[in-house]
C-alpha cells in the first residue's frame, strides 16, 4: 500500500512543499507514481523519511543527510545506533544547559549579580548556590538572611575578589595551624575562628558567637558543607568546627 504526498505530509508533520523539495534534490523520491503521474510513497520511502527527519532534528544539513543515507556501508541498524549516540549526546548537552540555567536562577535568588565570566573568576568550580536551599530552610525567615541578601546585591566583582581572598587567607592559616599540630581549642586556632566569624560579619551579616557555633556544627554535620573544607585539607572541617566551638565558649564566657 502506498500513500499520496498529502497523506505523507499529514502523517509526518511536514508540508507538501517540503516533500516536493526533498524529491527535487534527490533526498527522498517516491518509489511509485499513480497512473496520473502523482507521487506515491511506499513503506520503504516512509522509513527513509523517518531517517531524514531524525537527522534534521539532530541538526544535520540536507546534503549531509543525503550522503549518510546513500552510504552503501550503512544499514538501518547503523543509522539507529548513530542516532542513539547523537541523541544521548544531545541529552547530555541539554542537561548541562539546564544545570547552567538552574545555577543562574539560584544565583539570582541569592542576589549574586556577576557575569558568568566574573562568577568563574571569583568562585571557580565552587557554587555557593548549591547550598541556598539549605540556607533558606534554616535561616530564610531571619534578619541575618535578609541582611546578607541586601549586602551581596550591591557587591561588584572587586568586592567578591576581596571577599574571596580574605576567606582564602583565613583558610590557609587554619590549614597551617592544623598541620603544625596546634590544638583546635588553643589560642591560635580560636583566634583564627574569630577572624572567620568577623569575616562573615563584615561581608554578610552580624554573626554572633551563637550563630557561628551553629555554622561550625553545620560544617561538620552536613556532608554538603563538609566536602568544601575537606577538599582543601583532610580533617579541616572538624578542626574548624572545634575551633569555632572553643571560640564561641570563649566569647560567651563559658
Amino acid at each position: 500500500m502506498s500513500l499520496t504526498v498529502g497523506q505523507v505530509a499529514r502523517l509526518a508533520g511536514v508540508t507538501v512543499r517540503t516533500l516536493h523539495h526533498y524529491d527535487e534534490i534527490g533526498l527522498l523520491s517516491p518509489s511509485e507514481r499513480s497512473q496520473a503521474g502523482y507521487r506515491r510513497y511506499t513503506d520503504a520511502d516512509l522509513e527513509r523519511l523517518q531517517q531524514v527527519l531524525f537527522y534534521r532534528e539532530l541538526g544535520f544539513g540536507l546534503e549531509e543527510i543525503t550522503a549518510i543515507l546513500d552510504d552503501p556501508g550503512s544499514d538501518e541498524m547503523t543509522h539507529l545506533r548513530r542516532q542513539h549516540e547523537l541523541l544521548m549526546a544531545r541529552i547530555d548537552r541539554l542537561r548541562d544547559m539546564a544545570a547552567a540555567v538552574e545555577v543562574a536562577m539560584e544565583a539570582r535568588t541569592m542576589n549574586i549579580t556577576l557575569t558568568p565570566e566574573e562568577r568563574f573568576e571569583v568562585f571557580g568550580g565552587f557554587r555557593p548556590e548549591r547550598y541556598e536551599a539549605e540556607v533558606q530552610r534554616r535561616w530564610g525567615g531571619t534578619r541575618e538572611y535578609a541582611e546578607s541578601r541586601r549586602r551581596v546585591a550591591s557587591y561588584t566583582r572587586d568586592d567578591w575578589v576581596r571577599l574571596r581572598d580574605e576567606a582564602a587567607l583565613i583558610t590557609e592559616e587554619l590549614v597551617a595551624a592544623m598541620k603544625a599540630g596546634l590544638p583546635a581549642g588553643g589560642e591560635a586556632a580560636m583566634d583564627l575562628a574569630e577572624r572567620h566569624r568577623e569575616h562573615i560579619s563584615r561581608w554578610f551579616y552580624a554573626c554572633t558567637p551563637a550563630i557561628h557555633r551553629c555554622l561550625g556544627e553545620l560544617y561538620v554535620g552536613d556532608a554538603r558543607f563538609t566536602e568544601t573544607f575537606e577538599s582543601v585539607a583532610s580533617g579541616l572541617a572538624a578542626y574548624l568546627g572545634e575551633a569555632i566551638e572553643a571560640n564561641a565558649d570563649r566569647q560567651e564566657g563559658v
